[in-house]
């Protein structure tokens, strides 16, 4: 008998609907694949939004994370604890800053940054107290706290959870001429993601990213990337700004940096940015603690030798070669960087979440998002065979929609 099925209704009798899942009870996990319940294996192509990024188990994290539960596993950063200093120090210098600030989740990182860019306006820049505005994008997704969802423009992630926290001003993404217009004398931070992820994948025109860095400084404004989805490794480069030479004022990280094992997120910075947090001003008592920090040290080894970074662009290119001959086949659209993909669905044909469903039925794990995409974000680690097998079953999903 399959246990499939009962485990999805226990699934919707005992949790609030946050979340819309594939019916796929997934019970394993290797690499790029998972296996369900039943015994059945599928291609995971969502890699827990680049939570993944080194797929299931990676040997080496695993090891990381094992070495360090027979320890010690959480101190509260109350005290100092042997693992701090060495993860704390390879992120900062992966980055190429002075400082990190460990925390849990990525949207406690995203929050952690606009706290640090509220109190450098005042304390640096010299914006009246209280008045402090940060500029984001429209489509973004950031979080889903309440002050992460005040700035959203996605009406779920946003209606019915007001009163919204003032102090964003939101502008279309990718068009300098309205993040000009909007910065001024009370602007302390632009807050934007390389690329959209949740939006469906969007990157920005060439130059936007460069032309940012440009305005924020010469506004004497904070530059802060969300790398959480974009970052370590997952287009090609450690961070998504490389692909245009810029350094942000604040790289905001997370879901990568935890090796899929645990939570991990930290805003890495200058130490004129992230010093101004004084003691007692912010804090976390999961953050950096000494799972997460020997989890996330392994994490920095791994990519201080470049080799997921590589395997990210060569696979990538041939990811979206292939992508790219299904357009007029049933794809409208194809965007993306290295392992990442947003594919547009000719919506005549069926729906993102159709497709998703589909593809599940043939072994493959995708995300929906807006309507009629798809999102494609493999784990570093997957084959070029594998990816081949990915494509044929999308390309038969679209054929037999025909």
């Amino acid at each position: 008998m399959l246990r499939t099925p009962a485990a999805l209704a226990d699934a919707e009798r005992w949790t609030a609907h946050n979340y819309h899942p594939l019916p796929v009870v997934i019970a394993d996990g290797d690499g790029a694949w998972v296996t369900d319940v039943d015994g059945r294996r599928y291609l995971d192509c969502l890699a827990g939004y680049s939570a993944l990024n080194f797929g299931h188990r990676h040997p080496r994290l695993i090891e990381a994370a094992h070495a360090q539960l027979d320890r010690i596993t959480l101190t509260s950063r109350a005290f100092v604890h042997d693992q701090f200093a060495d993860f704390c120090r390879g992120l900062a210098e992966l980055c190429g800053t002075d400082l990190v600030l460990p925390m849990n989740t990525g949207a406690e990182a995203v929050e952690t940054a606009i706290k640090v860019a509220r109190k450098w306006g005042y304390r640096v820049k010299g914006v009246p107290d209280g008045r402090a505005t940060i500029v984001v994008a429209e489509n973004n997704f950031h979080g889903r706290t309440t002050t992460i969802v005040s700035f959203s423009t996605d009406p779920d992630a946003r209606d019915d959870f007001g009163p919204y926290t003032p102090g964003f001003v939101t502008v279309p993404y990718g068009d300098l001429d309205a993040l000009a217009a909007a910065v001024d004398d009370t602007t302390v931070a632009v807050l934007l993601e390389p690329i959209q992820g949740e939006a469906g994948v969007l990157v920005p025109p060439a130059g936007y990213l460069a032309g940012v860095r440009r305005l924020c400084d010469e506004r004497n404004t904070l530059f802060i990337a969300d790398e959480i989805q974009s970052g370590l490794g997952r287009t090609g480069r450690t961070f998504a700004v490389e692909h245009e030479g810029v350094v942000p004022d604040m790289y905001v990280l997370g879901k990568a940096l935890g090796g899929g094992i645990v939570p991990v997120s930290a805003v890495a910075a200058r130490r004129e940015v992230l010093g101004v947090l004084k003691p007692g001003e912010h804090g976390s008592t999961f953050g950096g603690n000494p799972l997460a920090c020997a989890v996330g040290t392994e994490v920095v080894k791994l990519l201080a030798t470049g080799e997921f970074q590589r395997r990210s662009a060569a696979l990538g290119a041939h990811l979206h070669a292939g992508l790219g001959a299904l357009v007029g086949q049933g794809v409208v659209a194809v965007r993306g960087r290295g392992l990442w993909a947003g594919v547009d669905i000719d919506p005549a044909l069926m729906t993102g979440r159709q497709a998703c469903e589909r593809l599940a039925e043939r072994g493959v794990l995708a995300k929906d998002t807006h309507g009629s995409t798809i999102r494609l974000a493999p784990p570093l680690v997957v084959t070029e065979g594998d990816l081949d097998w990915a494509l044929e079953q999308l390309a038969a999903v679209l054929r037999e929609a025909r």
